[in-house]
């Protein structure tokens, strides 16, 4: 007879089990909206912004030379030798001397002469910061109470909730 009982209430905990199931009920139902709020969030996307330029350069050779210094120097001096008398022909001197090399140089060495061009590019990164909608808090009530959440859209003024009943 103990066999049967145990039977009995093995049977009766699987009826309890599978009827609480069974009258577990779920329906879809409407909820009122009450507000609904943007979340952002801000994102750096950087972005690089280049300019191309073209730069005029003097034509150079291989480096400096100083020959055209020195031989432009010696003919002023001697061109500026030839002019004044006393005084005033050494300050001739001197300054035709400084006026040559200048002249020698500038002809050697390119200054105001040949110009050579190439292009240049230049860019710089900059930070590009964006406001991005991530979701919408919303508040709503239903059944006399207010739950809040957030969803990836904007549900309008009327939200549609799964109702869920169960037995206490």
């Amino acid at each position: 007879m103990n066999t049967n009982r145990l039977m009995h209430a093995g049977l009766f905990a699987a009826l309890a089990v599978t009827s609480t199931t069974v009258l577990a009920e779920q329906y879809d139902d409407y909820a009122r909206v009450r507000s609904v709020t943007p979340q952002y969030e801000q994102v750096n996307t950087p972005q690089q912004e280049c300019v191309s330029e073209y730069v005029q350069e003097p034509a150079r050779g291989y480096g400096r030379s100083y020959g055209g210094s020195i031989i432009g120097g010696i003919t002023g001096a001697i061109v500026g030798n030839q002019v004044g008398r006393g005084h005033g022909n050494e300050a001739a001197t001197a300054l035709g001397a400084i006026t040559g090399a200048i002249v020698g140089d500038r002809l050697q060495n390119g200054s105001g002469g040949d110009m050579d061009g190439r292009e240049v590019r230049r860019c710089r990164t900059r930070d590009h910061w964006e406001h991005r909608v991530t979701g919408y808090r919303v508040v709503y009530d239903y059944a006399g109470r207010r739950y809040s959440t957030v969803m990836p859209n904007d549900p309008g003024d009327q939200l549609r909730v799964r109702v869920s009943v169960d037995p206490y």
